[in-house]
């Protein structure tokens, strides 16, 4: 095992896996750019090391400065956590060739999977299913009529190097499709340095579920059960649950066998994520991507498996067998993670950087909060505008959101607007109720100009009172028919107040 650890890396995640190492007796060594100098990962880190100025480009994304920092404190492995140098093969490489462990799959497999055109090639040859499309990238403008005629509308249009919606156009009409692929390619140009894109086909009804796997360096791949990640803006996840609610026993045995077989192409050697786009009207699901990188989502996992994938992370890195079989996953309960952002869900999500002037975190039983703020932290504005997740776990789907709307209750930051009044909205949608959702949730379901007039808190409040007075008409129902009264009231009649917010 490792004696210490650098985590190239800022913010929850560097917090979190500066959790995992503490328990696994690891030290561990905090990097961090000027403008994070009073982080949390700074303070609670054993040793930290300034890199550069705010710019990511200068910091964060500096492999050389990162390596001196290692050398220097004599680190064994780099924790990349996700983002920044997360998924760059050149850089597990250059801590190779320093004799350092990169804490993460290998270079092999992080290059072939973080090409959309390369993974969709591997994966098929090991019949994984794949949405209808290429496996190669578009050469031009002829290429893209030939294949959209080929592929028939709606399609995609997807950057090969991409990811979180950059470079990304769903094209609903031919007269579109030449400045849609102009377009993405020069956005995909400036997101990733590479202007490669490709069609698929469009899958009506589109919901996100991805597979966690876990492969160790002796050629043992399990998976750990799936996520539902469809509530997203602008094609980034802002909610994840575990398990999905369209996901029944059967179908997660074949998405898992689906997923292990995608990681058994790159010969996967860490914690990682098969992402399949499921359609709403037939379930049938198709391989979108992998991530080669511990999720943001991972918590939601964990809380429901018992299993700690960051330190199982560790040990793989370190040499050590998977510490389990397939056979000994086993799901309990319902977890929903809440991804709260420095943002103004009222104005387009626009981030709201600043300072933490007043912070009240959530706790109770089935209650985690994964953070790395702190009353008096200024929250920055270089960064990913993300501060924290709420997760929750309950006994089942409803106790989860019950939960969640109590803990999001009880959430309080001051001094900047947060998404948190969004995902009080969220948990008391019906049809999030319900499970009845795909991507495009937030855009039919929510406007800005409704988000104004409506108090999301003062509903959890009702529904709250509802539930209350609908458990004490069930115990005056149970006490009346033990005193052999013959009037008793039906314990699953709706009291008036609970009419009225169902209609509501």
């Amino acid at each position: 095992m490792f004696k210490k650890i650098l985590i190239a890396n800022r913010g929850e995640i560097a917090v979190r896996v500066i959790r995992a190492c503490r328990e696994l007796g690891i030290g561990t060594v905090a990097v961090y750019s000027e403008a994070d100098r009073s982080a949390l990962h700074v303070r609670v880190a054993d040793e930290a090391w300034c890199i550069g100025p705010p710019p990511a480009g200068e910091s964060y994304l500096r492999m050389d400065k990162i390596l001196e920092v290692a050398r220097k404190t004599e680190a064994e492995g780099i924790h990349p956590g996700y983002g920044f140098l997360a998924e760059n093969a050149e850089f597990a490489e250059r801590c190779a060739q320093e004799g350092i462990t990169f804490i993460g799959p290998n270079p092999r497999a992080i290059r072939l999977m973080g090409n959309k055109t390369t993974s969709r090639a591997a994966v098929a040859e090991m019949d994984v299913p794949l949405v209808p499309g290429m496996k190669e990238n578009l050469i031009d403008e002829e290429h893209a009529q030939k294949w959209a005629e080929e592929i028939g509308f709606p399609l995609m249009l997807k950057a090969a190097a991409g990811g979180g919606g950059k470079g990304m156009r769903k094209i609903d009409d031919p007269r579109e499709l030449l400045n849609a692929f102009r377009a993405a390619r020069s956005e995909a140009l400036k997101s990733f340095g590479d202007d490669a894109v490709y069609m698929e086909r469009y899958i009506e009804n589109p919901r996100h579920v991805e597979i966690q796997v876990l492969g160790d360096r002796h050629g043992n791949i399990i998976h750990v059960g799936e996520r539902e990640c469809s509530i997203q803006r602008r094609h980034q996840k802002v909610l994840e649950e575990s398990p999905s609610p369209i996901v029944d026993e059967e179908m997660r045995r074949r998405m898992g066998e689906a997923a292990i077989a995608a990681a058994r192409s790159v010969d996967y050697d860490s914690a990682g994520t098969v992402e399949f786009i499921v359609s709403g009207k037939t379930r049938d699901f198709f391989f979108l991507e992998m991530n080669t990188r511990l999720q943001v989502e991972h918590p939601v996992t964990e809380m429901v498996t018992g299993i700690d994938l960051c330190q199982e992370m560790i040990r793989i890195a370190a040499g050590e067998r998977l510490s389990i079989e397939q056979k000994d996953v086993v799901i309990r309960g319902h977890a929903i993670e809440c991804r709260v952002y420095a943002e103004d869900p009222d104005n387009n999500f626009l981030p709201t950087p600043g300072r933490i002037v007043g912070l009240r975190i959530p706790g109770g039983p089935g209650v985690r909060d994964e953070s790395g703020m702190y009353e008096g932290f200024e929250v920055p504005i270089h960064y990913d505008p993300m501060i924290s997740k709420l997760v929750v776990w309950g006994k089942d789907r409803e106790s989860a959101i019950q939960r969640c709307r109590r803990a999001l209750s009880e959430y309080i930051v001051k001094g900047i607007k947060t998404t948190i009044p969004f995902h009080a909205r969220v948990m008391l949608n019906e049809h999030f109720i319900r499970g009845e959702f795909d991507t495009t949730f937030i855009d039919t379901e929510f406007r800005v100009e409704d988000a104004a007039r409506e108090k999301p808190f003062e509903k959890i409040a009702v529904v709250a009172a509802a539930i209350n007075a609908f458990r004490i008409d069930q115990q005056k129902a149970k006490a009346a028919m033990a005193g052999g009264e013959t009037r008793a009231m039906n314990p699953w009649k709706m009291s008036g107040r609970t009419r009225a917010l169902n209609n509501q």
